[in-house]
């Protein structure tokens, strides 16, 4: 078994810890301009403007189906979909606001769709759901704000009532959470009560845990949804520690204690995260293979998005990277579901340019290759700790010798702990070679 024992949360990870992978689905009216999902804020477009994308909204090859068979295909066992973004416009049909998706020429509950789809393929099902709304007329304008700028920010702040704001964030939840079966992830964004205001705009401070009256939000998702899984972005520590755009170098800890935690990082597979269709820096085949394989070898899940264009489709760019990831999972995946970090006896031994991974159960160690080497690749301190060798791929041997590297030039390079792998000349038709060692 693992070695490892992660901070007990009042949520179900189990299941969570072994399908590793997952795709979050950021799609909302900031499709249209498709300049970023968060140009509202950045070019401070009034209300009037963003009406247009509103009227306009009319994701007509919208197939959720399609998308579901694509995540399955790309290996992921689960997806999160913004229910509602920043711009405040919600995609289900909420009985507590008319700015939502049936209500454009969508005419349409989209989130429905995506449940029944995703759950037809199997998958596990969760909802993105911004604690922030530049819509709402109680949403105070702050530093993030739209309006932020305007000469009459202060004025048009009078009579927003942040109270009436979170109960309306409640009721909304609680929809998502009643409406639609079991839900298995609720992903809230984000809190930012450090951010302060200065100078004549100091009342501009930042919202956290009291502004979204958190523990009552908190406290209704897990009656109504007994084991979902909840992120800590609300300020109150749930189940789930969520770095973004980032990759970590070691298992994360909790701050105080230094304990393991669950936690899964939120990627993208360009550099925004709804669809932008001039965005040039997307990810390298090889990048996202190990995006993937480097977040499970410290212990962590992967969370890769998808933006969804304006007629709701998944365009050729982000259907190439999704296509990387089926190519590779459909020969690999056994690295990756129920598998975590080695155990520390391992390490060690790690050769450079290698990550290893390891089965839960301890009996199987996993070594991606992300530089193929010549002849030889050697492990000291695992010699008579395996039983045989393969390449996952094709499940074709790996020959290897114990106590010595043998070649004619230089004598025999000994220590009896080294296990050497003997390496075919040519690298394997696969992005990321993956060597399964069966332990004894």
């Amino acid at each position: 078994m693992s070695q490892y024992v992660t901070r007990k949360t009042p949520g179900d990870t189990a299941w969570f810890t072994c399908n590793r992978f997952g795709m979050f689905i950021h799609w909302g009216l900031y499709a249209l301009p498709a300049r970023h999902e968060w140009i509202k804020s950045r070019e401070m477009i009034t209300e009037e403007h963003y009406d247009l994308y509103f009227e306009h909204f009319n994701p007509d090859l919208y197939d959720a189906r399609e998308w579901a068979r694509q995540a399955k295909a790309a290996g992921m066992k689960y997806a999160v979909m913004t229910t509602k973004h920043h711009e405040g416009f919600c995609m289900f049909d909420s009985a507590f606001t008319d700015y939502k998706a049936p209500n454009t020429p969508a005419g349409r509950d989209l989130v429905r769709e995506y449940v029944d789809a995703f759950r037809a393929e199997g998958l596990r099902v969760g909802f993105y759901y911004s604690l922030i709304d530049w819509h709402h007329p109680d949403f105070p304008i702050d530093m993030l704000h739209p309006r932020r700028d305007d000469a009459d920010a202060l004025a048009q702040n009078e009579g927003r009532d942040i109270k009436r704001y979170a109960e309306y964030m409640r009721n909304q939840v609680r929809e998502l959470l009643t409406n639609y079966g079991k839900i298995d992830i609720l992903w809230f964004d984000f809190s930012y009560s450090s951010s302060k205001g200065t100078g004549d705009k100091a009342w501009m401070k930042g919202k956290g845990k009291e502004d979204w009256e958190a523990e009552a939000l908190l406290k209704m998702a897990r009656e109504l949804q007994p084991g979902i899984i909840i992120d800590n972005r609300t300020e109150i520590e749930q189940d789930l520690w969520t770095p973004e755009q980032y990759q970590p170098q070691e298992w994360i800890r909790h701050a105080e204690t230094g304990e393991l935690v669950t936690w899964e990082a939120c990627q993208t597979l360009s550099g925004a995260w709804g669809y932008h269709r001039d965005e040039q820096t997307w990810k390298s085949p090889e990048m996202l293979i190990r995006m993937l394989v480097n977040t499970v070898s410290l212990g962590g899940n992967l969370l890769m998005n998808v933006g969804p264009t304006a007629r709701g489709y998944l365009d050729a760019r982000a259907e190439a990277a999704l296509k990387v990831y089926a190519d590779w999972m459909k020969v690999n995946s056994r690295s990756i579901y129920n598998c975590t970090m080695a155990d520390q006896e391992f390490l060690s031994s790690l050769p450079r340019d290698c990550r290893f991974t390891q089965s839960s159960d301890g009996r199987r160690l996993y070594l991606h290759l992300y530089a193929y080497p010549f002849a030889h690749i050697q492990l000291n301190g695992l010699a008579g700790k395996v039983k045989y060798a393969q390449f996952l791929h094709d499940a074709s041997e790996i020959k290897f010798t114990e106590g010595a590297v043998h070649h004619f030039s230089v004598g025999a390079a000994k220590a009896e702990s080294l296990l050497v792998l003997e390496i075919p000349p040519v690298k394997p038709p696969v992005l990321v070679p993956v060597i399964e060692l069966f332990l004894k």
